[in-house]
Order: structure tokens, then C-alpha cells, then sequence
């Protein structure tokens, strides 16, 4: 089999970004006289007077529907569950991993998948203790790497440890719809996404071109992290996403020689912006040395300490997204 590698992407990329396609599912927008023409009739119409505001407010949303592309399902995934986070460093990526694997461990009939969306920062290699370039199979379509039960893919398996990717919005854009449409999942009934954080052209471009069940938000219990927490959960209230709830990540601390409980970082808070905002709390996962170690090792808490308390903490939040999706589709 043909291996996938980081200049193949590139060039493939540089070759569509050449033809001016803009991530439109094959749509081109194209500039010319005729949008010119049609932009200086509206705004003469609205100068003028000629048009109501809410008759002009129509044909505006008419205009910006026919640049918005059409959702499209991921072949054979169920449903989507995105994670994401306002503000980095959060612990977003950890969820990630033991959300996925939570669900597995939930139910094992189930087929869960892993997708690393942040481009520039991907985690999911180390996280999931895999390397390699993935191969390609007779119909030029990426086969995931799988580890402890679940296929991944991530920009981290066509890039060296230390290569940055050094990427325009355009060539990242190109580099998400191939990691949507050209890998080859199998069968699945949870694709897990990794989102990056923040409310960029990543967030948009993925809620915009496929289904999504729900999106999973991640945050500390602090002020900071809090606020941009809240502007991620209305960005998918924005973009008709079901927010599915918070995770309240490093909640507390307990000293490991005196058992005392610290809230470094506040105590409650993404659980009172989840009453605010009107969503569900999905559960608290403790600040503990455990998940650290052993995600650095790249042997997830849930698969190498399954009867700890943070293992139990993410199948909890597992369980909640589970139960939050089937009320969704009742």
C-alpha cells in the first residue's frame, strides 16, 4: 500500500488551493462582474429606498445561502460528538481520548472513532501512544491508525514531533475536508472529534459541512477559562449544534500524602455556567497525577487504570453524553 505522508498532503493541497475552491463540498465562488452587478443593485436598492428592511434582510439571507454548503454525513459514522473548548489548555484533548473510550467501555458493542481537528496543535498521536504514516487503500482514501480498540487520525501522523505546520487558512481549511471525506473509518457508531480551541474557521467550517450530533464542552472551574467556555457554547447555539453539556475539567486537587482537597483553580464554576447558559453538567474530573502520567505515557487512564476514581469520573461523563444524545433523538 501507498503511504500517506505530510509533502503528499501539501501538495495536493497547494494544487486545490490553486483553483480557488474554497471548501464548499466542490462549489466554487467565484468573483467577477456579475457579483459585482448584484452588489451594487442591492445596495442601490437599499440607498434608495425602493426596498422594506425586512424585504431587503431576505434577499440578503438568499445571497449569503447560496455561498453555505450543504451538510453531508461522514460515510458509515452514526453520529458525531465534537469536544471543544474557547480557551487552550484546558484539558480538552485528554477528555477526548477517555470520552472515546469511556463509550467503548460503556458498551462494547459499540464502535467508537477518534479525529485530531487541531491542525496546528495535534494531540491525539501521543495521547494514543501511535506513529506512522497512514496508508492508502485502493480508492486513495486514509486507513486510521487504531489503537486500544479505536481508529485515529491526525495531521500528527504526517508531521514529525517538532515540524510545525506552517499553514494559510485555505490549505488548513482543504486539510480538514480531507481528514472528513478521505478516511476510510469503517463502520462507526461515535466519531469522537478533537476540536482546536477557540470559535475560528475550523469550528464553522466543521459544524457547516457535517452532521453533529452534539458538542461536548470542556473547561477549568476558572473566571478566565469560564468566559471562553461560554462563547464556544454559544457559537453552537449559533450554528444549530446541540450542546450537549460542560465537563468540568481539574476540579479539585487532593494532596497525595494528606488527603486534603484544594480547588486551584475555583471550586463549581463550570457547573454554575452550565445552569446560566441553560445546558447540561455532564460531571467534574479531579486535577490528579494519574491522568498526567499516564497520558504522557500514551496509555489513557480509562484503559490502564480502569477501576481508579478519575477512570470512573470519565465514564460518568461518558454515560451523560450517552443519555443527553438519546433524549435528543426521542
Amino acid at each position: 500500500m501507498i503511504l500517506f505522508t505530510y509533502s503528499r498532503l501539501s501538495h495536493l493541497l497547494r494544487i486545490s488551493g490553486s483553483k480557488a475552491s474554497v471548501f464548499r463540498n466542490g462549489t466554487e465562488i467565484k468573483h467577477g462582474a456579475g457579483c459585482c452587478v448584484q452588489l451594487k443593485r442591492l445596495q442601490g436598492m437599499q440607498s434608495n429606498g425602493s426596498m422594506n428592511k425586512k424585504g431587503l434582510q431576505d434577499r440578503q439571507k438568499q445571497q449569503m445561502a447560496r455561498g453555505l454548503p450543504k451538510q453531508k454525513a461522514i460515510r458509515d459514522v452514526k453520529q458525531v460528538i465534537v469536544v471543544a473548548s474557547g480557551k487552550g489548555g484546558v484539558g480538552k484533548s485528554t477528555t477526548a481520548v477517555n470520552l472515546a473510550l469511556g463509550l467503548m467501555a460503556i458498551d462494547k458493542s459499540k464502535s467508537v472513532g477518534l479525529l485530531d481537528a487541531d491542525i496546528y496543535g495535534p494531540s491525539i498521536p501521543k495521547l494514543m501512544n501511535l506513529k506512522g504514516n497512514p496508508e492508502l487503500n485502493d480508492d486513495n482514501r486514509m486507513i486510521p491508525l487504531i489503537n486500544y480498540g479505536v481508529p485515529c487520525m491526525s495531521m500528527g501522523f504526517l508531521v514529525q514531533d517538532a515540524s510545525p505546520v506552517v499553514w494559510r487558512g485555505l490549505m488548513v481549511m482543504s486539510a480538514i475536508e480531507r481528514l472528513l471525506r478521505q478516511v476510510e473509518w469503517g463502520s462507526l457508531d461515535y466519531l469522537v472529534v478533537d476540536m482546536p480551541p477557540g470559535t475560528g474557521d475550523v469550528q464553522l467550517s466543521i459544524t457547516q459541512n457535517i452532521p453533529i450530533a452534539g458538542a461536548v464542552i470542556v473547561s477549568t472551574p476558572q473566571d478566565v477559562a469560564l468566559l471562553d467556555a461560554r462563547r464556544g457554547a454559544e457559537m453552537f447555539r449559533k450554528l444549530n449544534v446541540p450542546v450537549l453539556g460542560l465537563v468540568q475539567n481539574m476540579s479539585v486537587f487532593q494532596c497525595p500524602n494528606c488527603h486534603h482537597h484544594t480547588h486551584i483553580f475555583g471550586s463549581n464554576g463550570a457547573k454554575q455556567l452550565a445552569e446560566t447558559i441553560s445546558v447540561k453538567f455532564l460531571g467534574d474530573v479531579p486535577l490528579h497525577l494519574n491522568i498526567r502520567e499516564t497520558s504522557d505515557k500514551g496509555q489513557p487512564i480509562v484503559i490502564s487504570s480502569p477501576d481508579s476514581p478519575e477512570a470512573e469520573a470519565y465514564r460518568k461523563v461518558a454515560s451523560a453524553v450517552i443519555q443527553n444524545l438519546e433524549e435528543l433523538t426521542r
